[in-house]
């Protein structure tokens, strides 16, 4: 048992970074510290928790705690930004979902660079651009200076001799670089004025279009100025849309936070070649009563600790407690910069125009929270009604539920899939899939029982990320899969109610099942209706791509190839004799043995392999606990 007063004793006066954890374990918020005694301390006392209602949420839920020491304040930062990013604790304030916003990345350290998108930044010589919250700009853009250019489409470095060209070449969209007659140093003046645009300076892309679309149009041809100038209104489109112009060439950011009551974003203004444009909007997870300051304090160390290209000057409302330590943190070698408050001047009207702005906006998103407001309380209505009906009186607010479907190719690459809702809102973090490693042949009811088996034994062994339970769980089925679920759920006594999603002909879903086989009719329950439709959809997108991913590495292999004394040329003589599997598993040995290959003993083997009896539910423990 942790002794919080016995461990507040040993807490040193130095440098660091603590750790805080609830009764499971789980940790609920990481913060810096120039000295842990006095810091951590803070949280156990009365008059420091009534300060703040989420202060006093906080210490009410800490059963233990850690700390890790550092040699000065700023390695303590440096460790609490990474330390932020991994747990995504309850009551840090975080950028959601950082790890999905992409970036654009210019392969530089190539002869030939490329310009394609990524999620990830590697120390590897290339320059990335990014985060960009708005993916499908990204994909726009990245095709449209593709098509531009007419850049290298291809991952090779290398072409040897006899290498032929793709078809990107033969249709002009590759300037084809394996035909070894593209010069290098036209090439690399091309990606200049590529890494120009994407740093914001978008004037030499536009003028050389422009100049090529007069001359096509002095030489008469009027099709190949038709498509300058719509590479130009693209470009227009995709820029940053150019409403203020300043006396100095300034590169930098201007970071406003917009809060009400429910929701907060930080909204990103860059300014790049003096010129103020478009906008990023990042949302946060942040509580009501954390300070505007604090907030911004902690999106510049999460968002600018992923950015490859930090600007000289990040314009802010109000001065972050932290500010010399910040700008120490963000600056690398000679590359300084600054966090300002400015009081006059152009920057100032340029803080008060973005200010406006972003109330203009404000509007707009309080109408569209309030909007999804409604929707939510009328799906959690609706659940409360199912509840109700299946006598369940305990669930959260939103309902959480777990969706699971099976995915497979005749039993061959068979996975399974499981999404996370709560009320409306996809938990992605929480997706989990599964390779089956139990079930042979096209079983899904025991294919379902093994992934439920391996999400629960997790749960029972409280492994992090597997902890918390849902109020429901939502089969992708109907009567059969819900019986096949509570069979595995009673046997590890997990009490978590199991509905089952019906679908009718048209492959829509038409009624909730209860585990009593009575059905929940959604013909005139629209919004249930949509709402389970929108889960259902989900797992089954979830699961059939990842049986696509993994049918595509084994596109070689089949169910056949797990069968003892079958090789690949009796495999391929059964299907052909047979044409498919379903017509393997019903032929008895006497008609396997008319497959010219086939020996008793190899159809012997077939016939039993597919003769076998279902799983056992205690020997799929058996065999599971050692997997796991």
């Amino acid at each position: 048992m942790f002794d919080i007063q016995e461990n507040l004793k040993k807490l040193p006066d130095t440098p660091g970074v603590y750790i805080h954890k609830d009764k499971l374990g789980q940790v609920i918020y990481v913060g810096k510290a120039i000295s842990l005694r006095n810091r951590v301390r803070q949280y156990f006392q009365s008059s420091y928790q009534n300060t703040n209602p989420k202060v006093k949420a906080l210490a009410k839920n800490i059963s233990e705690f850690e700390y890790i020491n550092c040699s000065t304040e700023m390695e303590a930062l440096i460790l609490e930004c990474n330390l932020i990013k991994k747990y995504q604790p309850k009551y840090n304030v975080l950028l959601r979902d950082d790890k999905t916003y992409p970036y654009i990345v210019v392969t530089t350290s190539e002869d030939y660079p490329r310009v394609v998108k990524t999620r990830t930044i590697k120390k590897d010589g290339n320059r990335y651009f990014g985060p960009y919250s708005d993916v499908g700009a990204v994909n726009d853009t990245v095709a449209l200076l593709a098509q531009i250019y007419s850049l290298k489409r291809c991952g090779a470095t290398s072409f040897p001799a006899g290498f032929r060209p793709c078809l990107n070449y033969h249709i002009r969209e590759c300037q084809g670089i394996c035909t070894g007659k593209v010069d290098k140093e036209e090439y690399r003046q091309s990606v200049d004025e590529i890494l120009e645009f994407l740093s914001g300076k978008s004037h030499t892309l536009i003028k050389r279009l422009t100049d090529k679309m007069k001359t096509a149009s002095e030489e008469l041809r009027f099709e190949d100025a038709a498509v300058y100038r719509d590479h130009i209104s693209s470009l227009k489109a995709l820029e940053a849309t150019q409403r203020v112009t300043m006396i100095n060439d300034s590169d930098l950011d201007i970071v406003l936070l917009v809060k009400n009551e429910s929701d907060s974003f930080v909204v990103l203004f860059p300014v790049r070649d003096g010129k103020l444009s478009g906008r990023e909007t990042f949302p946060i997870q942040a509580d009501s009563s954390d300070r505007g300051e604090d907030i911004i304090a902690e999106f510049i160390k999460q968002y600018y600790s992923q950015w490859a290209d930090v600007p000289h000057e990040i314009i802010v409302e109000t001065e972050p407690a932290d500010r010399e330590l910040l700008e120490q943190f963000l600056g690398k070698d000679r590359h300084k910069v600054k966090i300002t408050v400015p009081q006059k001047g152009q920057k100032r009207a340029l803080l008060d125009l973005t200010r406006h702005d972003i109330l203009e906006m404000k509007k707009s998103i309080e109408e569209r929270a309030e909007t999804r407001r409604e929707r939510e309380q009328a799906v959690y209505d609706e659940m409360s009604n199912v509840f109700e009906a299946a006598g369940i009186t305990s669930y959260g607010k939103p309902v959480r539920v777990e969706s699971y479907d099976i995915s497979n190719t005749n039993g061959v690459d068979s996975v399974g899939a499981m999404v996370v809702f709560e009320g409306l809102a996809k938990v992605k973090k929480d997706y989990r899939r599964y390779k089956i490693r139990t079930v042979e042949g096209p079983d899904d009811y025991a294919s379902l029982q093994e992934v439920l088996y391996r999400r629960y034994k997790r749960a029972v062994d409280k492994e992090p990320g597997y902890i918390r339970f849902p109020d429901a769980i939502l089969m992708d089925g109907g009567l059969g899969q819900v019986h096949a679920a509570k069979k595995v759920l009673d046997a590890m006594k997990v009490s978590v109610p199991v509905f089952g999603m019906a679908k009718d002909d048209k492959h829509r879903t038409r009624a909730l099942v209860f585990d009593n086989g009575r059905e929940l009719d959604l013909r005139d329950r629209q919004i249930l209706f949509s709402y389970l439709g929108t889960v259902q959809e989900e797992v089954h997108r979830f699961a059939i791509d990842y049986h696509h991913t993994l049918h595509r590495n084994n596109s070689t292999h089949s169910v056949l190839d797990n069968i003892e004394g079958i090789g690949e040329k009796r495999r391929n003589e059964l299907l052909y004799y047979f044409k498919t599997i379903d017509r393997i598993r019903e032929a008895s040995v006497d008609e396997l043995m008319k497959v010219p290959s086939m020996t008793s003993d190899a159809a012997e083997k077939v016939h039993g392999f597919f003769a076998r009896e279902p799983v056992d539910i205690v020997k799929m423990h058996e065999k599971l606990d050692k997997s796991i």
